[in-house]
């Protein structure tokens, strides 16, 4: 969507907020011996409290409120009371949510209590190339430049990126155009950012894969050669300068 008024504004920065709060307060509350549907359970109450609804369960059906994946899973996990957590896991939770005819999204990758199984290099790699990433984007700016960007920098870092997994426009509905901010450079890709556009930004950064398959579950999706991905989003709205970014209190860079 395209911010026009003072009142889209607010609504979208309402629905941020939600779903920023909820997924900062899933990461704080995840604890070893915990299954992945308590953790679900969890946030499905505070986006309720907030008079948000979830996302992918409106538009998909899809068989939970957040997305919980763990280790291997690269998106799209499905919370299961048999999915328990373990140390030094790595989690990614995903969560976007409707709230009053807006939409939001945002999601972010941890290690739950100390990095036993060294993951920590991969999410911090995520962390900063979304950043880096964002603070590119402006008015004009070609998406497939931003995409060079990204699968510059974990390049760099000694990363891949998921080529088949893209940012999206999003606001008043889950996906929007832009479709498709890849994490390389599409050079079929002509489009340019548009000041006060509302746009998810999102990092796929992988240690062997560069496709995502998706699992018998139909939903769950894994690394084509396997390994271990992160992926951190923000939601924001693009200007002429710096981008607002709407869900910054999910406390992702923090």
């Amino acid at each position: 969507m395209s911010i026009t008024n003072e009142t889209e504004l607010q609504g979208i920065q309402k629905a941020s907020e939600a779903v920023a709060l909820t997924l900062k307060a899933m990461k704080d509350h995840a604890k070893v011996g915990m299954s992945t549907k308590e953790l679900d359970n969890f946030g499905a109450q505070l986006l309720s409290e907030l008079g948000a609804k979830s996302a992918p369960y409106l538009t998909y059906g899809f068989p939970g409120f957040t997305c919980i994946s763990v280790n291997n899973e690269f998106c799209h996990g499905i919370p299961s009371e048999q999915r328990i957590l373990q140390e030094g896991d790595l989690i990614n939770i995903d969560v976007s949510a409707e709230l009053d005819g807006f939409w939001s999204d945002n999601g972010c990758s941890f290690v739950l209590g100390n990095d036993i199984h060294g993951h920590h290099k991969l999410v911090s790699a995520s962390k900063e190339i979304l950043q880096k990433a964002i603070a590119n984007i402006k008015g004009g700016v070609k998406i497939s430049d931003i995409g060079h960007l990204i699968e510059t920098e974990a390049k760099k870092r000694g990363y891949k990126v998921i080529k088949n997994l893209t940012g999206h426009g999003v606001g008043r509905s889950l996906h929007e155009e832009p479709h498709e901010v890849a994490n390389y450079r599409d050079r079929f890709n002509q489009t340019r950012f548009k000041k006060n556009s509302v746009v998810a930004i999102e990092t796929f950064i992988s240690t062997d894969s560069t496709y995502a398959e998706t699992l018998g579950d139909g939903w769950t999706m894994v690394g084509n050669k396997g390994g271990y991905m992160a992926q951190h989003e923000h939601t924001i709205m693009v200007t002429d300068g710096k981008p607002v970014i709407l869900t910054e209190k999910n406390g992702v860079w923090e």
